[in-house]
């Protein structure tokens, strides 16, 4: 019994879930899924005959049928701060981009979703690149099993994954089905082993998606805002034109009723001149009002062909002690990876036309309104 290397199935994507079938389907007991990932996911073996405590006959089996495949790495670049940047090789020629940054009591592994990103936000280098396609789960939880073995090198010290964050290439919640698997193996006991708290997807704000992945595993979530306007907001995320404020804050609310002690990362780039001042400050401030949130304020990061500025130190403080002084948590991120363009809004890939990156959002979101 074999297959061809097209028809071998990717284990390294397969969640228990997953994996119980794929052994049921092949005579075996569910126990055989729970040695695979403790095997693939905690002790970093892709190589079936490495599996001792399998059976000859399984091995050989797994052997002529499936694969435990992850990304294949293009090229390492580490930062001055010590960011890592891995570019990894997908299938079908793409490529993605996954960032890890240490810090002093953590280690942040920041994963892409897809090949680019069809949102086309004005002020992300990825969304000028365009979109080419959804990641499989393979190819998401790939990068996590990339970083977590590679930091296993001296060079690297002591340094681990304690935290994903889903805020690399793509928006998480039009590729669901993957995101979740991914998402099931990174809080699995047998696998990543990661508290809610240490997973965060971050998205624009796809509601529909939303709605349906809070009622997985738990997460914490994380959501782009920018502007606490739809006028604003729409020239800053195109997707508010579909998914309006009032709309996304609803979610927001039902997302945080809707589990223990949940509560929602708001996301906010800070730009010159734009949506840095006090007026649109006491506007966030009026529009969070009620939900149990923290802000994250994040200077803007510039690429070439941009017309955005960063704002100043002290736009930013004065945002953040409008905020704070009305009682909500507001952190200022730390830029980091800014030299290897690791920081946020700077992954980049060379993908469809923007006229094409419309056309394909807009299937792809009446897609999951049929399924909703």
């Amino acid at each position: 019994m074999s297959a061809t290397e097209a028809e071998r199935v990717n284990l390294l994507g397969l969640d228990r879930e997953g994996l119980t079938a794929f052994f049921a389907d092949l005579g075996e007991k569910p126990f055989r899924a729970r040695q695979i990932l403790q095997w693939i996911h905690q002790r970093g073996v892709t190589d079936f005959e490495q599996m001792t405590d399998l059976s000859r006959a399984l091995r050989e089996k797994l052997s002529g049928l499936a694969e435990i495949r992850a990304p294949r790495v293009i090229r390492e670049q580490i930062s001055a701060d010590g960011t890592v940047k891995w570019l990894l090789s997908v299938s079908g020629g793409s490529a993605v981009e996954t960032v890890f940054i240490p810090e002093a009591q953590r280690g942040t592994l920041c994963i892409s979703s897809q090949v680019g990103c069809m949102l086309n936000c004005t002020f992300c280098s990825t969304a000028t690149q365009g979109f080419k396609r959804n990641l499989s789960s393979a190819e998401i939880i790939g990068q996590v099993f990339h970083a977590v073995n590679a930091l296993k090198d001296e060079r690297f010290g002591e340094r681990r994954v304690t935290n994903v964050v889903f805020m690399g290439m793509g928006e998480p919640l039009l590729n669901l089905d993957a995101v979740q698997a991914a998402l099931n193996l990174l809080r699995e006991d047998l696998a990543y082993c990661l508290a809610a708290r240490r997973v965060t997807v971050s998205t624009a704000g796809v509601v529909p998606g939303l709605e349906q992945l809070a009622k997985g595993v738990e997460f914490a979530l994380a959501v782009s805002l920018h502007a606490p306007d739809d006028e604003l907001r729409s020239r800053l995320v195109p997707l508010n034109r579909k998914y309006p404020l009032d709309e996304l804050m609803a979610a927001c609310k039902a997302y945080v009723r809707g589990g223990h002690r949940r509560t929602v990362t708001f996301e906010y780039t800070m730009i010159d001149g734009l949506n840095d001042g006090p007026q649109q400050a006491r506007g966030l401030v009026k529009r969070l009002n009620g939900l149990p949130c923290k802000i994250n304020l994040i200077p803007f990061n510039p690429f070439p062909g941009t017309p955005f500025r960063p704002s100043t130190p002290e736009a930013i403080y004065e945002f953040q002690k409008i905020t704070r002084a009305a009682g909500i948590i507001t952190t200022v991120r730390k830029t980091r990876g800014e030299d290897i363009d690791a920081a946020c809004g700077q992954l980049v890939g060379k993908l469809l036309s923007p006229s094409e990156r419309r056309r394909t959002v807009q299937e792809q979101l009446a897609r999951q309104a049929l399924s909703a």
